[in-house]
């Protein structure tokens, strides 16, 4: 069972919900983790999208960046590709769920489940982590729930050429600076191009390479990331700074 949440790792939240895991079942815990920009859904299903392509099938996703707990928004198991994700119906699921296989959504509809419920603050304590156990010891989603007749959708997006222009939305900044968009990496030009980023009005110049080390310290590079799409990166620096690049920007990319 993986743990992604925006609840912090300072807090006591994530350790609720591990224990809550603990009690219900024997299941070895993988963290993704609770530090994904609170509220922000975005950055929480990119994120669960990159760690469920790692996953081995029977894998459970327990993902929870809830800004809508206790409201009406359904509570979601998705079946997908052997894979499972379970967390609020909100977009956070979908791309990942999308990049495994074929979806199939059930709402949670299980009595002793919503019974379960004790805070209408606390879903992934309360609904979400019994529902991830209950997968993890062998009961199917369809026993747990209806099938959804829709769900909220998100699409990350995907980067094009135009000519010498790649173009695309930044997915991500990694803990080094680095800035993950979502263009694909097959659109990069070819090793040793000189190129040109652009945001707002700062304008960059660097080279496609083909790992960090290539590059002079202190300047940039865009790269095929682990990912499999463009990174903007400076070697030792922080190109997300340099750029005063965050997740959501859209970014042009010129060759020279």
């Amino acid at each position: 069972v993986t743990l992604l949440t925006d609840f912090g790792s300072a807090g006591p939240y994530p350790a609720q919900m591990r224990l809550a895991l603990a009690a219900l079942t024997d299941v070895i815990l993988i963290e993704i983790t609770h530090d994904v920009p609170r509220h922000d859904v975005r950055t929480g299903a990119y994120l669960l999208r990159a760690a469920a392509t790692q996953a081995p099938s029977g894998t459970i996703h327990l993902a929870v960046v809830d800004p809508g707990v206790g409201t009406g928004r359904q509570a979601l198991i998705v079946q997908s590709g052997g894979q499972y994700f379970v967390g609020p119906d909100n977009g956070l699921l979908m791309p990942a769920a999308r990049q495994a296989g074929v979806p199939g959504a059930f709402v949670i509809t299980d009595a002793a489940l919503i019974r379960g419920i004790r805070s209408g603050t606390f879903h992934g304590r309360d609904l979400f982590a019994p529902a991830a156990a209950l997968l993890a010891r062998g009961t199917p989603p369809a026993a747990l729930g209806v099938p959804a007749p829709d769900v909220v959708d998100l699409d990350l997006g995907r980067g094009d050429r135009a000519g010498r222009l790649l173009r695309g939305t930044v997915l991500y900044i990694d803990a080094f600076g680095n800035v993950v968009t979502n263009i694909p990496a097959d659109l990069l030009p070819p090793l040793g191009r000189r190129i040109e980023v652009q945001s707002g009005r700062r304008r960059i110049r660097g080279m496609v390479r083909g790992m960090y080390g290539e590059a002079p310290r202190g300047t940039l590079m865009i790269v095929s990331g682990s990912d499999e799409t463009v990174e903007i990166a400076v070697r030792e620096g922080d190109a997300a700074r340099r750029l005063a690049l965050r997740a959501g920007a859209r970014v042009t990319i010129r060759e020279r």
